[in-house]
């Protein structure tokens, strides 16, 4: 069974396993497919993150995240004159990870060569690929950036004007990129691809050397970060991933959740309180420090639940989830499963590609990382930003899969990831109930552009009006957003136990589907 966000990534993936594919080689095609047909979202210039059950059941994470240039530090951009690192342009890029993950992951678990399983993608790209809604809106939404770079204006300005829903978008150029990577993924760090980005990039003014983008080809697994929870236990993907959050705030709300209503009011203030909490503590783990272990140990988890219980937990200002990541997964007869989730960070990322090559390239650096002397997230040569991307992964005492899933979201991703674990293994939800029950999103967060907004509890609608009220009087600061205007895009697979059955679910709020085959 495969599930993602857009028909085609899932109709691709369900073709390999049908065709003898494996549930990597599955994997692997969903997220070049998804390059293409969801082009704000994801890309080869992006980062990803992925965990893989292999066949023997052991877990493990791949981590695509690459470091911001080698001469960048606070005072490169004070000199500037900047106080945040800009959100757009060569000065917002950190190395891309996306391939260097998608390799080691290719290198742990497929069954065939990649290229043959993106051949047929590097068709898709030449021939055109039909202009969904999303897309059209987010060309049209950031047209005038995609402008001023010429190879995304040729392929999503046609004529000046944004692509229209229904039109074909051509990538030759990124056919010709999916090749190349198929045979020496490699290049993108230490070929001509990475020198073409490096001068790029460095003309435009950004400190890199070139070493840092060498190693960015440095990727290679290693395990997942796991708690048990519900009798089950919960892999994460490590830092510099927020993995460890959505297992903090699963330990808070441990033993609490399964006796409360579901989505009644209290249950929805724990978890919310347990989010805010969790949040707080992100601001002083930054992204690679250990501090995060300390924060999953049992007397941790003691004390941050007694503050919400005696209504002291903290209430840290506001952040803005805005951003665009796409995320599947992948089960197949053999136990094998797969979680993945790429990004460019914002939408089409830097608004900056790589000449001639399709390459759009990520603001991670600047959508992660401050200009704050002395943090353990300020700017800093080899240091990862700050990230969103997690994935997880939930298997039983004997080791056994029993859920797969991922949401995107920015910051509404370590909430809506812990919302989802709770309506899963708490309440017994399938997916498909999993990924729509009605969402909630505490803010703050930690983009660094955002930190000091108003919080607010931003509340879908669909939740009993009766809940919204009592969490208004336990100091919620509620804002409704819409029937299904929460945001994020799950996807979920579940193995049932008493049947062996594979389900699937893919979120109502895009145009993903589950596919079994």
């Amino acid at each position: 069974m495969v599930a993602a966000g857009h028909p085609s990534v899932s109709m691709a993936g369900a073709r390999v396993l049908a065709d003898g594919g494996n549930a990597v080689d599955a994997v692997l095609v969903m997220a070049a497919v998804s390059w293409l047909v969801l082009p704000g979202q994801c890309g080869i210039g992006g980062d990803a993150f992925a965990l893989y059950r292999g066949p023997d059941g052991r877990v493990t994470s791949f981590g695509g995240s690459g470091y911001g240039p080698d001469g960048a530090g606070t005072g490169f951009y004070r000199e500037l004159g900047l106080t945040a690192i800009p959100l757009s342009g060569a000065l917002a890029v950190a190395v891309p990870g996306a391939v260097a993950a998608i390799a080691a992951l290719h290198r742990a678990g497929a069954s065939r060569p990649l290229a043959e399983l993106w051949a047929p993608v590097a068709t898709m790209a030449e021939t055109g690929v039909p202009c969904t809604a999303k897309t059209h809106d987010d060309v049209s939404q950031h047209a005038e950036s995609l402008a001023r770079d010429p190879d995304a204006a040729r392929a999503f300005l046609p004529g000046g004007r944004p692509v229209r829903t229904g039109q074909r978008v051509l990538h030759p150029a990124l056919a010709q990129t999916l090749r190349r990577l198929a045979d020496d993924p490699a290049c993108l760090y230490r070929g001509e691809l990475g020198e073409r980005a490096v001068a790029l990039l460095t003309a435009a003014g950004a400190p890199f050397s070139g070493a840092e983008w060498e190693a960015g080809a440095d990727v290679s697994g290693e395990p997942s970060i796991t708690a048990e929870y519900g009798g089950l236990l919960v892999h994460q993907t490590p830092p510099p991933t927020p993995g460890w959050m959505v297992l903090q705030q699963a330990g808070i709300c441990a033993d609490r959740l399964g006796s409360l209503p579901w989505l009644g009011s209290d249950a929805v203030h724990w978890l919310a309180s347990a989010a805010r909490t969790s949040f707080a503590d992100r601001a002083r783990a930054g992204s690679d420090t250990p501090f995060w272990r300390t924060l999953l140990e049992p007397e941790s988890l003691r004390v941050r639940r007694e503050r919400i219980e005696n209504g002291t937990a903290p209430r840290p200002g506001a952040m803005d989830i805005d951003g665009d990541t796409t995320s599947m997964v992948a089960v197949d007869g053999a136990g094998r499963a797969v979680g993945l989730i790429h990004s460019l960070a914002h939408t089409f990322g830097a608004r900056l590609s790589v000449p001639g090559t399709g390459i759009m390239l990520n603001n991670r650096l600047g959508r992660g990382a401050y200009l704050a002397e002395g943090h353990p997230n300020a700017v800093a040569p080899r240091r990862r930003p700050l990230h969103t991307l997690n994935a997880w992964l939930v298997t039983d005492d004997v080791g056994e899969l029993r859920h797969i899933g991922n949401v995107p979201g920015g910051d509404g991703q370590v909430q809506w990831n812990t919302q989802l674990l709770s309506h899963l293994i708490d309440h017994g939800t399938d997916p498909y109930t999993a990924v729509s029950a009605p969402r909630f999103t505490v803010f703050p967060g930690s983009d660094a552009d955002v930190l000091e907004q108003a919080p607010e509890l931003r509340c879908e609608s669909r939740l009993d009006p009766s809940v919204l009220r009592r969490l208004h009087d336990l100091g919620h600061p509620v804002r409704r957003v819409g029937a299904w205007g929460a945001g994020g895009s799950a996807q979920v697979v579940s193995l049932d136990a008493a049947t062996g059955a594979l389900l699937g679910g893919s979120d109502p709020r895009q145009d993903g589907v589950a596919i079994g085959v």
